[in-house]
């Protein structure tokens, strides 16, 4: 059996976030069936141009479309910064809004903070708006997220932790019969 290739975007702007934490625990649960390879440079990306959206497309830019386009599917763990996502990973979206590489991907979308309603909400709104695949079973909402993690970045919340294989049952079964 190949091992799809999922694509992880963590809209954390901390180096060492719970959202980057999710997107390792979830990689370990994932590891029989999908290899995640984490994007680490959304904060090089330069900021959204229309201008050069199709022309002299920035060399980071298109690695990032190019690395959307040729996986398998993208989990996006992300807080919520001022009841929106974070502006790094907005930023990345958008680089990608002229493509369609974001076309019936499918898609986990995770937001892990304090609340993140809001940042959720937006969340799915941005994603279906570019037409990636995703259901209610693929989504999580992880509030008060700081505190359901111990300092070795271990789940101390049980519900959390089969909320999470949940997620990831499902992202598999997302992944493996596409639309």
């Amino acid at each position: 059996m190949n091992k799809k290739r999922i694509i992880g975007l963590n809209g954390s702007a901390s180096l060492n976030s719970t959202n980057l934490t999710i997107l390792n625990i979830i990689s370990e649960i994932g590891k029989s069936e999908f290899d995640l390879e984490i994007v680490e440079y959304l904060d090089e990306l330069p900021h959204f141009q229309t201008e050069i959206t199709d022309v002299n497309v920035p060399e980071k830019v298109v690695k990032l479309r190019n690395e959307i386009l040729d996986a398998d599917g993208i989990i996006i763990s992300t807080p919520e910064y001022v009841f929106s996502i974070p502006s790094r990973l907005k930023n990345a979206i958008e680089w990608c809004v002229s493509t369609t590489v974001f076309t019936d991907k499918p898609i986990s979308l995770i937001t892990a903070s304090a609340s993140g309603e809001k940042g959720h909400e937006e969340l799915k709104l941005i994603m279906k708006t570019v037409q990636s695949y995703f259901t209610e079973e693929t989504t999580l909402l992880i509030g008060g997220a700081k505190g359901k993690f111990d300092e070795d970045g271990k789940i101390k919340d049980k519900s959390l932790e089969q909320n999470i294989k949940m997620l990831v049952n499902s992202f598999i079964g997302l992944i493996n019969n596409p639309k």
